[in-house]
């Protein structure tokens, strides 16, 4: 007996253990889910999300009317009379499943499905069993039916990783869940018994059959007539797609990295932040096509694999970035060529060279000589840099020199001037990358990221005032309330003389010089950048009020074809995108 008694104990002990960890939900207020950090363009219109549950939290009371209905009917029609349980539902569903010889339906109340949700050990167990029930009991007496009804709309898991309807509703319609429709409602409303095989982004048919299930379960209970039910239908899907597109997910990821500097990892998945950022989400769009065009046509001249492009857009005045692409495909690899890729710049980077020379008092008419030079080092090689496809012109000035991108005569400047003094300058510029102090850094031979350096063309283009590129302008929190980002300080990097003698220069490189691919563009400025054997092509430039960078190669430095220069396949894709975001 004592045996027994013992054993009895111990079951007891276990059971109220257990029960007495279960989520303590006593008002609304006590669900704290894991939630989305938004991410908005600069009009405040949603393009990404932070999340290990990609959830938006939203009041019962900005949900449209017919929304919690809809659910009710579709998953629990008896869910305003029972108390957490409803029998006589789990007895039909065991009945029906009996003579399916399967599990063909479920008894689950809405607020079963709630306490199962929230309980974190997905098994199935007597035990657990006997949790949910308990819960369910602990929450209807605690809530309202309203708030078990706004803690399931919010958490539930409606599929393509969206958790509540305000986060499926962004997903699969590209809207907010107070904007939908009936039809669209009906179909979200579809999904809790089997987000993967109701899916209408991958079993449409299926999506169908279900939504007219619950169009119909609505007009049986009164919520809408059968015409409307009927109208509701025959509108068919109008997805929009999944929201967050892949082209923001390399700015995206630099959006988190920059929150890091100043928030713990946690607050993303749990302060429920809204961030203000600067980028346009049309010219993302942009940026994207024509990337990806720019690359598919690298590929189709030369019958090989596509590269991999990046391109930038700056605001010339403020630094804050307005379109960030990081690769061709954000899906196929997360790696940001844009900020996290050194690559060596080539001739792109001599606008750094020649503003040093100015900056050190030499003439923009000064006369050098374009010819070709020996150089010797300590190891008795000569090193004899030379002009592309070996041509040179003699005697020209500097402004000759650098609309026709003469490799000898930035040799023959950074000898005058000194390479720890050009490294100055494109510290002022605000290129961080390490640099080599040697005569090839003039030929762009120092890997620099695509970010900074079209940072340092935007501060030439701002009359030798630098700004940091800024992708944030506040922050949000659940509550309304918001934080300013801190915005780029200008300092003047170069004396407005030089940076105006740079631009002038830069516009003739557009008109006839090795950028006149990028030509066509009201107020074009930019230079071209192609490394040996044409591994990297680069074009950043200036029109209007936006400098734009761009650049291609292969991740693992194999040339891009022959041909293949900053000229020919960056400036043309330079000049596709700013046709359509500054004319």
């Amino acid at each position: 007996m004592l045996a027994i008694a013992a054993l009895v104990s111990l079951l007891i002990g276990t059971v109220l253990a257990f029960l007495s960890s279960l989520p303590d939900i006593r008002s609304l207020d006590d669900y704290r889910p894991l939630v989305a950090t938004m991410i908005l363009d600069r009009f405040n219109r949603p393009i990404d999300a932070i999340a290990k549950e990609f959830r938006v939290i939203v009041p019962y009371s900005n949900l449209p009317p017919l929304l919690p209905g809809a659910f009710v009917a579709a998953e629990d029609s008896r869910f305003w009379e029972h108390e957490g349980l409803d029998l006589w539902s789990i007895a039909r569903a065991a009945f029906n499943n009996i003579r399916a010889g399967r599990r063909s339906q479920g008894g689950s109340t809405i607020t079963q499905q709630v306490t199962r949700a929230l309980l974190l050990s997905p098994e199935k167990s007597y035990l657990r069993k006997l949790a949910e029930a308990v819960l369910a009991y602990r929450l209807e007496r605690m809530l309202t039916k309203e708030e078990i009804l706004a803690i399931y709309l919010n958490e539930i898991y409606l599929g393509e990783g969206a958790y509540g309807v305000e986060a499926a509703a962004r997903t699969y319609f590209g809207k907010k869940a107070s904007q939908l429709t009936l039809g669209e409602i009906a179909l979200l409303a579809g999904l809790p018994q089997s987000p993967s095989n109701y899916s209408p982004l991958r079993q449409p048919e299926a999506a169908r059959a279900r939504q007219r299930y619950v169009l119909n379960r609505m007009a049986e209970d009164g919520l809408v007539t059968a015409d409307a039910a009927r109208a509701a239908y025959e509108e068919g899907l109008p997805l929009a797609g999944q929201w967050r597109k892949a082209i923001n997910g390399y700015f995206a990821l630099y959006i988190r990295q920059q929150l890091l500097t100043v928030y713990k990892e946690a607050d993303l998945y749990q302060k429920g932040l809204s961030v203000a950022t600067t980028v346009d989400a049309r010219l993302q769009e942009t940026a994207a096509k024509a990337i990806q065009a720019g690359a598919a046509g690298i590929a189709g001249r030369h019958h090989g694999p596509p590269p991999q492009g990046a391109l930038v857009a700056l605001d010339t005045g403020s630094g804050r970035i307005q379109a960030m692409i990081g690769g061709v495909d954000f899906t196929e690899n997360q790696f940001n060529r844009a900020v996290q890729a050194n690559r060596q710049p080539g001739s792109a980077f001599k606008p750094l060279l020649y503003a040093t020379a100015l900056e050190q008092g030499i003439s923009p008419d000064a006369v050098f000589q374009d010819a070709p030079i020996s150089l010797y080092s300590g190891t008795g090689k000569p090193w004899q840099p030379h002009n592309f496809k070996r041509e040179y012109r003699g005697p020209i000035t500097l402004t000759e020199a650098l609309v026709h991108s003469s490799n000898v005569i930035a040799v023959r400047l950074i000898q005058r001037v000194g390479p720890q003094q050009v490294i100055a300058t494109a510290r002022t510029l605000g290129i961080s990358a390490p640099l080599d102090a040697d005569l090839s850094l003039a030929l762009g031979s120092s890997p620099v990221s695509l970010l900074e350096l079209t940072a340092a063309y935007a501060a030439i283009a701002n009359r030798g005032e630098y700004r940091a590129p800024v992708g944030i302008t506040r922050i949000g929190d659940r509550h309304g309330g918001f934080t300013p980002w801190p915005q780029s300080a200008g300092r003047q990097a170069l004396t407005p003389a030089t940076a105006a003698w740079l631009q002038g220069a830069m516009t003739q490189v557009v008109r006839q010089g090795t950028g006149k691919n990028a030509a066509g563009v009201v107020g074009a400025s930019g230079k071209t950048g192609t490394t040996d054997n044409q591994v990297d092509a680069w074009f950043i430039g200036s029109a209007q009020d936006l400098t734009t960078g761009v650049w291609f190669g292969h991740d693992r430095d194999i040339p891009l074809g022959d041909g293949e220069t900053g000229g020919q396949a960056a400036a043309p894709v330079w000049k596709q995108f700013m046709l359509q975001v500054v004319n």
